[in-house]
Parts: C-alpha cells; sequence; structure tokens
C-alpha cells in the first residue's frame, strides 16, 4: 500500500508549526479527515503497538518455580536464533532482552533456576563475572558503546521483572541517548532489529583463545 498517510502526518506537522502559514492558519491533520472522535491538538504520534505484548506482562512467568513459564529456563531450550542467544557457556548464558533500554541491551543468566545472588554456587557466579566482562567486550567491538550500566534487580521491591530467575543486565550507553524521545515520549528508538543485533554481538563474542 501506499505510504502517502504517514507522510502526509509528518508534513502536516511541519505546516502546523507555530509561525508557520499565512496566517498561521492549521492544515488539518490526516487523522483529522480521516473523521472519528477527539479533539485535535499540536502533537504527533508514533504508534508502538508490540509494546502492548510488555504491557500486558506475556512471556512473564505464572508463578515462582522453574515449570511456571519462566522465560529464562526455557530459552536455553531454543536455537540461538529463536530464544535471541548470544553465547552459552557450562553454567550461565547471554541474551539480549526482548524489550530492551538501549540497543543491544544484554543480559547474563544462569541455567539454574535461583532467584538469590547469594544461592549461586562457585562455577555459576565466577561465569557469570567472565560473561559479563566478555559482553562488555562484545559490545565496545561490535557498537562502540562509550559507556555501561551493569546490574542486578534481586526481589519484586527491587524492580525485577522476572524476581524469581536472577539475571545480569549489561546495558550500553552513548552521549545522548537520553533524549527527548524516552524522557518526554517515554519511547525507545532502536535502530536495529533484535535478530540482527544478536548476530553482531554474536559475532563479536570473545572466546577463550
Amino acid at each position: 500500500m501506499s505510504p502517502e498517510p504517514e507522510e502526509s502526518v509528518v508534513q502536516q506537522g511541519r505546516e502546523d508549526a507555530p509561525g508557520a502559514g499565512a496566517g498561521n492558519e492549521r492544515t488539518p491533520r490526516f487523522e483529522e479527515e480521516r473523521g472519528g472522535a477527539g479533539t485535535p491538538d499540536n502533537f504527533q504520534r508514533l504508534w508502538t503497538p508490540h509494546r502492548m505484548a510488555y504491557i500486558k506482562g506475556e512471556n512473564k512467568p505464572t508463578g515462582g518455580g522453574a515449570g511456571d513459564g519462566c522465560p529464562f529456563c526455557e530459552i536455553p531450550k531454543m536455537t540461538d536464533e529463536e530464544g535471541l542467544v548470544v553465547a552459552r557457556g557450562e553454567s550461565v548464558f547471554t541474551v539480549l532482552n526482548l524489550y530492551p533500554y538501549n540497543s543491544g541491551h544484554l543480559m547474563v543468566v544462569p541455567y539454574r533456576h535461583v532467584a538469590d545472588y547469594a544461592d549461586l554456587e562457585e562455577p555459576e557466579y565466577t561465569e557469570l563475572a567472565v560473561f559479563t566482562q566478555r559482553a562488555l567486550t562484545a559490545l565496545r567491538k561490535a557498537s562502540g558503546a562509550q559507556g555501561f550500566n551493569v546490574g542486578m534487580n534481586l526481589g519484586l521491591v527491587a524492580g525485577a521483572g522476572i524476581a524469581a530467575h536472577l539475571h545480569q543486565h549489561v546495558v550500553p550507553r552513548w552521549g545522548g541517548d537520553t533524549n527527548f524521545m524516552p524522557v518526554v515520549g517515554h519511547t525507545k528508538v532502536l535502530p536495529q532489529l533484535l535478530r540482527d543485533t544478536r548476530q553482531m554481538l554474536a559475532d563479536a563474542w570473545p572466546h577463550d583463545g
């Protein structure tokens, strides 16, 4: 289908800017031309229906057990492409966040279903630390990340989305990545599809030498 409706909205936004047009007359928007209820304003709309999956809690476990639909227990059973797995180790694996804060947002996760970092066994916390280092290296190599947010949210009260299975976040940062879109618009603009990001990071992942 023709992209003209979307282009029409973009053009209308420019024409409706303060001081635009003779006599500051406002050109009707595409949405208004279609009809319907509502009061016209000077805001554009960026529709992101895929975010409804996050709002509705899809892919969230139904309980705290390993058999209650925990995605971190299910992902290792998938192929790397299906599960967005970047690297697999003996005790932990690294996977892309399905709802990333920034492009390349990784999580390092133990295979074992465990909620508390203090309950990790030595091989698990050792390899988790190694994979966190490798995640930093891969992100710097693949995307030129200038900084990182690294850490865990342990427990629901601490903000953990899936509290029953701990996971370490590795979020790449760049100067200016916190602009008006996330701050004012509560919208993240991601420049690359997740499957392409996964492949790029898998290719950049450092291996034993």
